[in-house]
C-alpha cells in the first residue's frame, strides 16, 4: 500500500477499515480533559472489553443465587467452565481442541511443561533460550536446571544476535541447535520476543530442535492474539501463553497451554498431578490413584478460576467475531504505517530494532533511544500517549488492530518526532 504522512490519509484509512467498529467494544483510558489517551500498550495490558462486566456479573449472580450448586446449575455450569474457552483458544494458536487447556498463569504453566519436557539424562541436559528472553523465562529455566542438579553456566545456552545486530537470525538459531546436538534436551524460545518484537520462525526452529533429538516449546505471551500460529502443524511439543496482553482478559488473567497430540496420551510422560487433571468420569470418586485425562486437560491441577475465565470469554468472543486473519491484515497495515512514518526517526536519535520484514514481527515496534530516551518517554506520557519503557533505552509501542487507529499512529509519530 502507498502510505502518506498526512492526517487526512490516516483518517481515510480509518474510514475504510472494515474492523473500525471493534474499537467501540473497549473502554479507552481517558485523560483529565475528557479525551482518550493514545493507548499503544496492549503488548503489556490489553484494554477492557465493555462486555466483561456482564460476563462476570452473570457468574456473580449465579454464585449468589445457587452457591455450590452453581457448579451444575449455573447458566454456564462451573464444573466444565474451562471447556467453554477451548475451541476459540485452539483456533487462536492453530491447535486441535484436545491439545489446548486454559489454566493457571504463564510461568506456572512453563514449569509444569518443563516437568514433562525437560528431562535431562546423562550428556543430554542443555537448554537453549534467547539471551534477552523475558526474565521470568530465564528464572524458570535456570531454576529447573538447578533442580535437576546441573549448573546453568554449563547447561544453559543463551542465543545472542550477531555483533552490531539486535535480532537473532533463523540460520544462527538453527546452527546453535545443531552445534548443541546430542547435549540438547530442550529449546524454549519466545514466539515473539518481548524486547525487540521479533517474531521467530517457529516451524524451522521446531524442525531443527527435533532433528537434534530435543523437545521444543514456546512462550507465546507476545504471540497469542497477535500473529497467526499453527502449533499443531508445526509439530511444536508444547507452548504456554498469558491472556492479559493481546487477549484482553485483565491484569493477571488466566493462562493457556498447548501440548501436541502425540504427547497427550503418553502414560510414560512425567507430570505434576492435580485432581482437576484426573479422569472426569471418576474424579469425584476421590480414588488414590491418578488417571490423567487423555487431553491437554490432564495437566490441570486445580478447578477453574471462574471469574477470571469469564473475563477471558468476553474477549475471545470478540476475537471469534473479528477473525484473527482479518486482525492480522490490519495489524500489518497499522504497523507498516507506523514504520513508514518513522523512516526519518534516526535524525532524532531513534532507531527501530524490530525486524522490518512484516512476517518477522507482530504489531509491536521497539524504538532504541539515546541518552534522553527516558525524557522522551515521560514527555509522551505527559502529552497523552500510553506506551512502554524498557531499560535501558527502549520505548515499545504496539498499535493493536482491535482498538487502535491509523490516526492514533499518525498522532503518536508526530509527538515522538517533534
Amino acid at each position: 500500500m502507498h502510505f502518506e504522512n498526512t492526517l487526512s490519509f490516516a483518517r481515510e484509512r480509518d474510514i475504510a477499515d472494515p474492523l473500525r467498529s471493534f474499537r467501540e467494544r473497549f473502554f479507552l483510558p481517558i485523560k483529565p480533559d475528557g479525551e482518550p489517551f493514545v493507548y499503544l500498550c496492549g503488548n503489556s495490558l490489553g484494554l477492557q472489553p465493555k462486555t466483561v462486566e456482564n460476563y462476570i456479573r452473570t457468574e456473580l449472580n449465579d454464585w449468589a443465587k445457587l452457591g455450590v450448586e452453581g457448579h451444575f446449575h449455573a447458566q454456564n455450569p462451573w464444573l466444565p467452565y474451562h471447556e467453554f474457552l477451548t475451541d476459540s483458544s485452539a483456533r487462536l494458536v492453530g491447535a486441535r481442541p484436545e491439545e489446548v487447556v486454559v489454566m493457571n498463569s504463564l510461568s506456572v504453566n512453563l514449569h509444569l511443561m518443563m516437568v514433562s519436557f525437560y528431562r535431562p539424562q546423562n550428556s543430554r541436559f542443555k537448554i537453549i533460550i534467547e539471551e534477552d528472553a523475558f526474565p521470568s523465562d530465564l528464572y524458570a529455566v535456570e531454576s529447573q536446571i538447578r533442580f535437576h542438579g546441573h549448573n546453568p553456566s554449563d547447561a544453559l545456552i543463551k542465543l545472542r544476535p550477531r555483533l552490531g545486530e539486535y535480532c537473532l537470525r533463523t540460520e544462527d538459531i538453527e546452527a546453535a541447535i545443531g552445534q548443541a546436538g546430542d547435549s540438547l534436551s530442550l529449546v524454549l524460545i519466545g514466539g515473539v520476543n518481548y524486547y525487540t518484537g521479533q517474531a521467530f520462525d517457529m516451524e524451522k526452529i521446531t524442525a531443527a530442535g527435533h532433528k537434534a533429538g530435543a523437545f521444543v516449546g514456546f512462550d507465546l505471551a507476545h504471540a497469542a492474539g497477535n500473529i497467526e500460529l499453527k502449533l499443531h502443524d508445526w509439530e511444536v511439543d508444547f507452548a504456554c501463553w498469558c491472556s492479559y496482553k493481546y487477549l484482553n482478559s485483565g491484569p493477571g488473567g488466566v493462562g493457556g497451554c498447548f501440548v501436541h497430540q502425540r504427547h497427550i496420551t503418553d502414560p510414560d510422560l512425567p507430570r505434576f498431578a492435580g485432581w482437576w487433571g484426573h479422569d472426569k468420569n471418576t474424579r469425584f470418586k476421590m480414588g488414590p490413584e491418578f488417571h490423567p485425562i487423555p487431553t491437554a486437560e490432564g495437566w490441570q491441577l486445580s478447578n477453574a478460576p471462574i471469574l477470571a475465565m469469564a473475563s477471558l470469554r468476553a474477549s475471545l468472543a470478540i476475537f471469534e467475531e473479528a477473525g484473527l486473519p482479518a486482525l492480522r491484515q490490519k495489524s500489518l497495515l497499522l504497523t507498516g504505517y507506523m514504520e513508514f512514518l518513522l523512516q526519518n526517526a534516526a535524525e532524532k536519535g531513534i532507531k527501530i530494532i524490530t525486524p522490518s520484514t512484516p512476517g518477522e514481527r507482530g504489531c509491536q515496534l521497539s524504538l532504541l533511544t539515546g541518552e534522553n530516551g527516558r525524557h522522551i518517554f515521560d514527555r509522551l506520557t505527559h502529552e497523552g500517549v500510553i506506551c512502554d519503557w524498557r531499560e535501558p533505552n527502549v520505548i515499545r509501542v504496539a498499535p493493536v488492530p482491535l482498538y487502535n487507529t491509523f490516526e492514533e499512529v499518525w498522532l503518536f509519530t508526530q509527538l515522538l518526532l517533534r
